[in-house]
């Protein structure tokens, strides 16, 4: 949580003026450590209090001035840039200034807010208010937290309890001196430097202490084979890395490697007494596992498993002069103030990239392979601000659940303690001991953990919700704050992993220890939290001896469901009499004595049919085991499986599912709606179940089951008996009694592989093995599944995944069973998260409980520019309601109103038009006759030369708005083509239109021109091209086209399917508008002919006078450039190409530049003036399209505000 890199840190400390910081110290003290006047701050209302706070210590400590004192930089109540919220007060750069803008906004609350991470979103929806805003402070008079561009990580400081040496930090952080210089960002900006380089560095030394020891090893060591050798090297470094870590810490005595290494030395050189350093080493390590009490120091067996004895590692032969030079160089590391955990968070990452090359290599896949490997399985490592947001929107989620559920209120714990009441006081005291009982049996797992970023974030925020709790015990009693240790059950209880790497799995322990090492403590043992499989494949035979089989690998997770078989029969309301009825004259009594007799009517056949549907989907979604389902009339029996406790909960279901699916049919309200909402009484309240002991009362319950409409004599319903012989309500004896468990996690969190190679037999798997497979096995669909799988029911799952899930049109299943079987909570997009990852990824929160309708989830936007995150929110009918479960959760309220609008008004384009891509000319194996390696080589079909059979080729890239950029290419076309289109949708009339791109690109083409693959065409009976060339290239249908396929908009591989373009909103109009737009577009045409003719001219001049073949896209758009730059540009390219040519190169003189500055300015007159005769008629076209399609001036707005 440290803002700062310690020895950046230590640097600027050293430079304060001391004398300075002690006098602002005593004032400090004087007031904030009065006891007095802490009671009353406690005492104090937010409203009552936080004016004088400001005073008090930014004023009277901190140096600033407050409004309405000339030239003030402190204020209270600023005003949002936009809407009218206020933050409590702010710091500012300039004053009186009108333009001066705030440097630090400060939320205020009460004493009575104890975690004032609850106050973050608040004050950061402030800055983000506030342009140029870096810094954030939030405080409740008693603790203040200082942040610096974001709320990843901060300072807090305990105003009540600081120390000079925290005061110091304080200082430096917030007072006038320095915050108004911006040097707090100053030195995180160096300190995010400094761990730059520190990380480089280390790693290089890391890396180089790890392969020649791993050379050396093998020469000295030729029984064992190279991976395990490689394997016992890694342990090696993660012995020593401990080591070093904690001998800077002081859980071990201090430069206890560089000791061993002089005293080998002095006993080789000075006593001629030599053994290996690595007996010397193996020595320690043994100490650090059993513990040493020795004349000058003890060592505690710290232990853990890491330092446990190693057959190998207790054997091999190790190069003493390598031991010598390496220990020594890691040693001069200072661990404590140089090396953070988070530095060696990144070490242990970037060492699971060499580990897999070295592997790789071992195993004979060749060195690129090997560079890419961990690329290919999709492994891409999470940054902190993203494993703390997915935390704190699970685990933290579940916490405020749970505060909630047990009414613990922060207030109640800050009231004085005298005079409350001792049951009172016990009350809330066992409370805060419930919540702590619960936190620790909680149970969170990263099922693709790595090096463990997700495990470390879970541990740091349970670490401080267990202090939170401290703070509360300590405040109810008055005490001095007493923190728990809880770190090693946390470890013990709270957190579980599982990674398909070893290497990961023992990296992501070392980091777990070394968040948690305390002197005297031992290491908790983490083997059977952290384990080695593949999480998504439990079959030896697919997955060898990395197969893991969840329920075995955790049996304090999972177990054992004990499953009995129950025939349940209900029957419709009030067809029965119980003896409560009888006993209550139930009937009797209702509606005053005037309705005596039973009220209900047998079931309809198509009711019967209506009922039996919907146990059957009952019984798909929940995996109901039933063995045998009759209907009869008016009641149902059922041969149920299950755990005698899920019983009366699984009827209760099935009872409400069917009323409702009844009641719906025939139009009884109120149907169920909201969770735990009643509806109309179907069935009666009570209901039979008899449990099944034997196997031949089993046989004969079934044989009841199935002859019971026989018995009463029913009549066969036409459609039912197939249902009813489903084999879903048919389970055999082995299906119903498999073994099943139930149990599981309550927080799944991580960032699951992607893009990684999936095997045909892995494929295989996936498909009998998961629903949501569909023609897509990339593995992170397949690890929502499985962590849905795991996790308990009303639990969460967080993830960052691909967005792409939630859009491409092979996701249906994925987001079906996500959306449809659970509950979307939020889902926050966020950008370059992952530099070499070639997606942009979502972060998703998911509970596992089937949704309502009227749910409504968040969705977050995060400002590619800015960083900042803006907020919207969705019903869930929004998601229900769309095609394949694909919708904008880009759009606001107001465009999602306008796209609905125009397509509810309009036709598809398809309905009047045939979209067609053009031919791909060449590919092996295609065309009459098949296409050799040679004809795809050499291309004989297409040409700059021109002959009889030979036709205009048209590319993507020569298809623009209105115009062909054609370069003189032909084909030849014919059924040799590899994939070649019906001749005439080519030599007709047509329009072109662009495939890769984000916009549409479209032109219209009478000029026979063959398109290529990267081309559709358009083709209509029914209507005018060049009309329906207005509509397309219009700018309402640019953003029709980008919000309907958003998640296309500014990507390099956007494409514009056929799909898309047949789906554009087609509007009719009356012959004369249509006339009007046809000649508008006609003009526009032939208006950019001549544009697109006049730059041509210039530019052939230039490879004429030049030789200059390829342009720069300055010089192509030179009419938008002056003279200057038009010179500037042209010098270099003629340089770049004299240079190439080997050529010397010749400045344009004066007088030729003078002469080529008089014709280019003619010539960007005359292009200047075409263009503005193209824009301003392009209007005219969009501005008739406006109104054609029925927009308001606020309409048009959100268009033109929201296109390029």
């Amino acid at each position: 949580m440290s803002l700062f890199q310690n020895s950046v840190l230590n640097k600027y400390l050293k430079g304060l003026e001391h004398e300075k910081v002690d006098q602002a110290y005593e004032r400090f003290t004087n007031h904030f450590h009065n006891p007095t006047i802490q009671e009353n701050i406690r005492n104090s209302k937010e409203e009552q209090y936080q004016g004088e706070f400001l005073i008090d210590l930014f004023v009277n400590v901190l140096g600033y001035t407050k409004n309405p004192t000339p030239n003030f930089n402190l204020t209270t109540e600023l005003k949002n840039i936009k809407g009218s919220k206020k933050t409590d007060g702010a710091i500012l750069s300039r004053g009186l200034n009108p333009l001066a803008t705030a440097l630090a906004v400060i939320e205020l609350k009460g004493t009575n807010t104890t975690d004032l991470s609850k106050v973050e979103t608040q004050a950061f929806g402030y800055k983000n208010n506030q342009p140029g805003c870096n810094y954030v402070i939030t405080s409740n008079f008693e603790k203040l937290r200082f942040y610096i561009d974001n709320a990843v990580d901060f300072e807090e400081f305990n105003l009540f309890q600081l120390s000079k040496e925290r005061f110091e930090l304080l200082w430096l952080c917030l007072s006038s001196e320095y915050l108004l210089k911006d040097i707090p960002k100053k030195i995180k900006d160096e300190s995010l430097t400094q761990e730059e380089n520190v990380t480089k560095k280390l790693y290089k030394d890391y890396a180089s202490f790890r392969n020649e020891i791993f050379d050396a090893i093998q020469k000295e060591n030729p029984e064992y084979d190279k991976l395990t050798l490689f394997k016992k090297t890694q342990k090696l470094l993660d012995r020593f890395l401990f080591i070093f870590f904690a001998e800077d810490r002081l859980l071990l005595p201090p430069n206890s490697i560089r000791s061993i290494v002089n005293q080998w030395t002095d006993l080789r050189d000075k006593y001629d007494e030599y053994f290996p350093l690595y007996d010397r080493f193996k020595k320690y390590f043994g100490y650090m596992n059993t513990g040493h009490k020795g004349q000058q120091h003890d060592i505690f067996a710290y232990n853990g498993g890491l330092f446990a004895p190693d057959e190998v590692l207790d054997n091999i032969k190790i190069n003493d002069d390598l031991l010598y030079k390496h220990t020594l160089n890691l040693s001069n590391y200072d661990f404590e103030s140089e090396v953070s955990v988070n530095i060696l968070g990144h070490i242990f990452e970037h060492s699971l990239n060499d580990i897999d090359e070295i592997q790789a290599e071992i195993q004979g896949v060749s060195t690129e392979q090997a560079k890419t490997k961990r690329k290919k399985d999709g492994v891409f490592y999470t940054p902190k601000y993203i494993t703390k947001y997915i935390v704190d929107n699970t685990v933290g989620k579940l916490c405020e659940e749970k505060k909630t559920e047990l009414d613990i209120h922060e207030a109640e714990y800050e009231k004085e303690r005298k005079g409350r009441q001792k049951a009172t006081l016990k009350k809330l005291t066992q409370k805060l001991e419930d919540y702590r009982k619960w936190l620790l049996q909680l149970t969170i797992c990263d099922p693709a953990c790595g090096s463990g970023a997700f495990l470390n974030q879970a541990l740091e925020f349970l670490i401080a919700e267990h202090r939170y709790i401290d703070e509360l015990q300590a405040k109810l009693f008055g005490d001095a704050m007493i923190l728990s240790e809880v770190e090693n059950a946390i470890l013990e209880n709270n957190l579980f992993g599982v990674d398909i790497n070893e290497e990961s799995v023992e990296i992501a322990k070392l980091s777990l220890w070394l968040r948690t090492a305390q002197k005297g403590r031992k290491l908790t043992a983490l083997n059977h939290n952290i384990k080695c499989g593949n999480s998504l494949i439990d079959d030896p035979s697919v997955a060898a001896d990395k197969a893991f089989h969840w329920q075995s690998e955790f049996p304090d997770i999972f177990t054992e469901k004990n499953k009995k078989a129950y025939h349940i029969t209900t029957a419709l309301h009030d067809s029965r009499t119980s003896q409560r009825m009888i006993d209550y004259k139930v009937r009797e009594r209702r509606e005053l004595g005037t309705n005596p007799l039973p009220n209900y009517t047998k079931l309809e056949p198509e009711e019967e049919v209506i009922i039996t549907k919907e146990i059957i989907a009952v019984a798909e979604e929940k995996q109901l085991h039933i063995m045998s389902y009759n209907i009869c009339g008016d009641h149902i029996h059922l041969l149920l499986v299950c755990e005698e406790d899920e019983l009366a909960t699984l009827v209760k279901h099935i009872k409400g599912r069917t009323a409702r699916a009844h009641n719906s049919a025939n139009g009884i309200n109120p149907l169920v709606r909201e969770r735990n909402e009643k509806s109309v009484s179907l069935w009666t309240q009570k209901y039979g179940s008899k449990e099944i002991k034997d196997d031949e009362q089993l046989r004969n319950t079934i044989n009841y089951i199935q002859t019971n409409r026989q018995k009463h004599e029913l009549p066969t319903i036409k459609g039912l008996q197939p249902l009813v012989s489903n084999p879903i309500l048919n389970q055999t004896y082995d299906q119903a009694f498999a073994v099943e468990y139930k149990g599981g996690f309550d927080v799944v969190i991580g960032n699951p592989p992607y893009g990684a190679f999936v095997s045909k037999t892995e494929k295989k798997y996936y498909k009998i093995n998961y629903k949501v497979t569909e023609y897509n096995y990339d593995t992170y669909n397949f690890f929502f599944e499985k962590s849905i799988d795991i996790l308990k029911e009303e639990m969460y799952l967080g993830f960052i995944t691909p967005n792409t899930f939630l859009v491409v049109e092979n996701g249906t299943l994925l987001r079906k069973y996500l959306f449809q079987e659970n509950t979307l909570i939020e889902l926050f997009e966020t950008f370059n998260v992952f530099p070499d990852a070639v997606v942009e990824p979502m972060n998703i929160i998911i509970k596992k409980l089937r949704p309502n309708s009227n749910d409504v989830f968040k969705v977050k936007l995060e400002n590619r520019k800015t960083k900042n995150a803006a907020e919207n929110k969705f019903s869930y009918d929004t998601l229900l309601n769309n095609e394949k479960l694909i919708f904008n959760y880009r759009e606001s309220k107001e465009e999602g109103i306008l796209f609905k609008k125009i397509e509810s008004s309009s036709l598809q384009l398809l309905s009047v038009a045939n979209v067609t891509t053009g031919i791909k000319p060449y590919q092996k194996g295609k065309g009459i006759p098949k296409q050799t390696t040679d004809v795809v080589k050499n291309k004989p079909f297409t040409s700059y030369h021109k002959d009889n059979d030979w036709y205009p080729l048209i590319r993507g890239t020569q298809v623009n708005r209105y115009l062909t950029k054609w370069d003189g290419e032909y084909i030849k076309y014919g059924p040799w083509l590899a994939e070649p289109r019906k001749p005439e949708i080519f030599f007709e009339p047509k329009l072109l239109i662009r495939r890769t791109d984000d916009n549409l690109m479209c032109t219209y083409d009478n000029q026979k021109f063959v398109a290529i693959n990267s081309v559709h065409t358009i083709q209509s009976e029914k209507e005018d091209l060049k009309y329906l060339l207005a509509l397309i290239n219009s700018r309402l249908l640019n953003w029709y086209f980008r919000h309907q396929n958003f998640h296309m908009v500014d990507k390099p591989l956007a494409e514009v399917k056929v799909v898309f373009v047949e789906r554009l909103p087609y509007k009719q109009t009356c012959k004369d508008k249509k006339k009007v737009l046809v000649k508008k577009v006609e003009v526009i045409i032939e208006l950019n002919k001549v544009f697109y003719k006049n730059l041509s001219i210039l530019l052939n001049l230039l490879n004429s006078k030049f030789s200059i073949n390829k342009f720069s896209k300055k010089l192509q758009n030179w009419h938008e450039l002056d003279f200057g730059e038009f010179l500037k540009e042209l010098e270099k390219l003629r340089k770049k190409e004299a240079k190439n040519a080997n050529k010397g190169f010749q400045p344009l003189a004066l007088s030729e530049e003078a002469e080529w500055m008089q014709y280019f300015n003619e010539q960007k007159q005359k292009a200047t003036e075409l263009k503005a005769e193209i824009d301003k008629t392009d209007s005219e076209i969009d501005a008739m399209v406006y109104e054609l399609y029925g927009l308001t001036d606020e309409e048009i707005q959100i268009v033109e505000e929201a296109m390029p």
